[in-house]
Formats: C-alpha cells, sequence, structure tokens
C-alpha cells in the first residue's frame, strides 16, 4: 500500500474510532443515570481490578460502558496527537484497550505504564509514535498500578507513589523485552505483549510476595444476560460489515486474500489487503464471536464483551474465520471434556482468547489448530496463579508457551513428511 494511501485509510480509521468511542459513552445513559455513571467510576478507579473484575457487577453497566468510551477516546486521541498513521496494529491496540475497560482498565492505572514507554522512548531516542501502540498493549499490567495503589496497608499518598513509580518501570521496560519474547513462539502468538506482560508480572509479584504481600484473587462477574447488550454488539458488528462491504463495492472482492493469509505476527490486513475488506473481516468475525457466547449458552458479562472486541480488533491484524474456528473448536472441545464447568467465564474467555494462537491453524492446518486450542485451555486453566492475576492478557501468557512448544514440534512433523516424500519420489 502506499504512503499516501496509508494516510487516506488512516483518517478514515480514526473517525470510526472516534465514533466508536462517542458511542460506546452514549448507551452507557441507556442503563444507568449520569449521577449512577459517575459514582461507578470513582468506584472502578478505586478498585484493584485484578482478573476476574467486571466493571458492570463491580459498579454498574452504564459506568462500564462510559469507562470503555472514555479509554477508546483517550487511546485514540494519543495515537491521533502523536500523528501515529494507524492502520491493522493500531485497529487491535485500540480495540483491545477499549475491551479491556469493561474489566480492568481504567484511567488510574493505564497512565503510568504509558508514561514509562514515553520515556524508554526519549532514552532510546525514538519517535514517541513509533511506541504508542506498545504503550497501549503494555497497559496491561494495569491491575499490579492498582492493586499496590489501593490494597495496601501504607498510607493513600505513599501507595500512590509507589504504584505509578512500578507502572513507569514497567512501561520502560516492555518495550524490547517484546522484541526479545516475540522470537520464543515465532510470531504465531497474536498477543505477544500478553506473553511479555505475563513474564514482567511474574517479576513482579514475586517480589511482592518475597515480602509477603498477597494479591487475593477474585471472580466478580454480571451473573446474567442483558438483552440489550446483545442487541447492541449485534447492530454494531453488523454496521462495520455494511460499511465495508457498502464501500467496497457491495462485494466480497479482496476479502479471500485476507481468508489465505496465516496470520502471522505481523500480518497487517488493512495494509495488505484494504480498509473496505478487512472492516468486512472484522464484522464477520465480532458475529462469530458474540454468536459463539450465545450459541454455547454463556452469559455475556464485562470480560467476554472485552474478549469480543479483542477478537474484532485482531482482525485487522491477524484473525479471519478460517484461522481462529479451529481454535474455538479445540477449546470448546476441552471444555465439555476438563472438569471446568464449560459456560464459566474462564472457559469462555479461553476460547475467545484462545484465538490468539489462529496463525497456527493458518499456517498448520485445521486439525493441528484444534490440537492448539485443546492445549491453550489446559494451560491457561492453571498458569493465571503464577502473576496473580495481575497480568490481564493471561490468555497471551497461556498462548505464547503453547506456540513455543507446538511450532517447532510441528515443523519438525513437516520437515519430515517432506523428506521421507522427496526420498520416495527418488
Amino acid at each position: 500500500m502506499k504512503e499516501k494511501e496509508k494516510v487516506f485509510h488512516s483518517k478514515g480509521i480514526y473517525k470510526l474510532l472516534y465514533t466508536l468511542a462517542g458511542l460506546l459513552m452514549a448507551v452507557a445513559f441507556l442503563f444507568n443515570s449520569p449521577t449512577e455513571i459517575f459514582n461507578g467510576l470513582i468506584t472502578i478507579i478505586k478498585s484493584p481490578c485484578t482478573l476476574i473484575t467486571d466493571y458492570m457487577y463491580l459498579a454498574n453497566i452504564g459506568a462500564a460502558f462510559f469507562n470503555a468510551g472514555l479509554i477508546c477516546l483517550l487511546s485514540t486521541l494519543l495515537s491521533h496527537n502523536f500523528k501515529v498513521v494507524i492502520s491493522g496494529p493500531g485497529v487491535a491496540a485500540i480495540f483491545t484497550m477499549t475491551g479491556f475497560a469493561f474489566f480492568g482498565k481504567n484511567i488510574f492505572n493505564t497512565i503510568p505504564i504509558t508514561i514509562g514507554v514515553l520515556i524508554y522512548a526519549k532514552i532510546e531516542n525514538t519517535s514517541r509514535a513509533s511506541v504508542i501502540l506498545p504503550a497501549l498493549f503494555g497497559s496491561a499490567l494495569g491491575p499490579l498500578v492498582s492493586e499496590i495503589a489501593f490494597n495496601s496497608s501504607l498510607s493513600p499518598v505513599h501507595s500512590i507513589i509507589i504504584s505509578y513509580l512500578v507502572g513507569i518501570s514497567i512501561g520502560m521496560i516492555m518495550v524490547p523485552l517484546s522484541g526479545t519474547f516475540l522470537r520464543f513462539h515465532q510470531g504465531y502468538n497474536l498477543y505477544n505483549m500478553g506473553f511479555t506482560a505475563g513474564i514482567v508480572g511474574m517479576l513482579y509479584v514475586g517480589i511482592l510476595r518475597m515480602f509477603n504481600v498477597t494479591i487475593k484473587s477474585v471472580n466478580l462477574v454480571y451473573p446474567v444476560n442483558d438483552i440489550r447488550i446483545i442487541i447492541f454488539l449485534y447492530l454494531l458488528f453488523i454496521s462495520i460489515f455494511l460499511l465495508g462491504f457498502v464501500k467496497n463495492n457491495l462485494s466480497f472482492h479482496g476479502y479471500q486474500n485476507i481468508m489465505y493469509n496465516s496470520g502471522r505476527l505481523a500480518t497487517d490486513f488493512i495494509a495488505l489487503d484494504g480498509l473496505y475488506q478487512t472492516m468486512i473481516n472484522m464484522g464477520i468475525m465480532g458475529l462469530i464471536a458474540t454468536s459463539y457466547i450465545i450459541i454455547v449458552g454463556g452469559n455475556i458479562s464485562g470480560p467476554i464483551i472485552g474478549g469480543i472486541f479483542t477478537v474484532t480488533g485482531f482482525s485487522a491484524f491477524g484473525k479471519h474465520p478460517k484461522n481462529t474456528i479451529p481454535i474455538l473448536i479445540g477449546v470448546f472441545l476441552a471444555s465439555i471434556l476438563n472438569t471446568v464447568n464449560p459456560l464459566s467465564t474462564s472457559s469462555l474467555l479461553a476460547a475467545l482468547f484462545g484465538t490468539t494462537l489462529a496463525p497456527i491453524a493458518g499456517e498448520f492446518g485445521f486439525f493441528r489448530g484444534i490440537l492448539a486450542g485443546f492445549l491453550h485451555m489446559a494451560m491457561v486453566l492453571n498458569i493465571g496463579v503464577v502473576h496473580g492475576g495481575v497480568n490481564l492478557y493471561n490468555n497471551g501468557f497461556s498462548g505464547g508457551f503453547v506456540a513455543g512448544i507446538l511450532v517447532p514440534v510441528f515443523s519438525e512433523m513437516d520437515n519430515f513428511l517432506m523428506r521421507v516424500r522427496l526420498k520416495n519420489d527418488d
């Protein structure tokens, strides 16, 4: 894609993101009064926010939607202010930020990590535009900031100061570490920053535990489906699909190119295949993710909305139906065979976020994708303890290990089969 075309598409994407932010904040007032939303936002900001803290349950639905819209707006403004030419990775980052603003991220706990990344850019003499997206993804460890600030035995002032210093230090190391850890899974785990955050979170939580500081596990989840939320999600994704379809001359022309791509990092569908084709993919993937939860009988809670938004965002940066459906099947099979309730929030999140392994299905095929999803379920249910729930991208952490194990094995298998075929041909 030519530079002028990138800039043109970037302007259109910014308009869409600003519209999404405004829509989320406006929808909030359909659920709660301004006073309830304001009080709910205060509750959200003062919460430790560790996994799983559903803001719809902790505060109220309106406050959760408003917080998501606010985070979406601020993330978009930050990118716009630093003149980021936004494309697939930017869409993935801001949709992920928006989704996790339903359960874990807020304006208080994301700021220090962003500051830390910007300090890193200053020290390394790197343009700030080049680190904004890592700054957004890096806020995965926001709950650690909130945990120290609001669940400490120190005075409130000292707790907040220490929490911000910790957050800044996290931001300063996330960017260089993410590049290093990318080599571990070779780009087959789309949530690379989640893998990085898991390692960093493991270190920081280990330090806290060394000083006898314990992080309590929580499971606060909105318990019922609200038909208004379901209708909103379907209307949103249908609108994204229709806008892309209409702009693409009422056709799927070019969409097949997305489906042929493995999705391995870094695969920018907007740059490779076009904005409108990507919007068609995002709409379809949003509908698939939402429908999966409804079909299996799950509840649309805050964390589930976060998962759906993340799947949708990464449908501009690696995911499409062909490489995600095998993962969903694998996780679902594991969920009905294990001892954990298949309709529990953790099981449903494993399916949605487990699509971080979509490139494995895209590269190695349908059945190996099912195996990857199955093994991801086994890993993700047992790995959160090492970071104490402070890494919001727990599935990205798990996915990094699953990809790190499976990719070398699958590659060796394919090499062996190739050698056998060549020998037989001779």
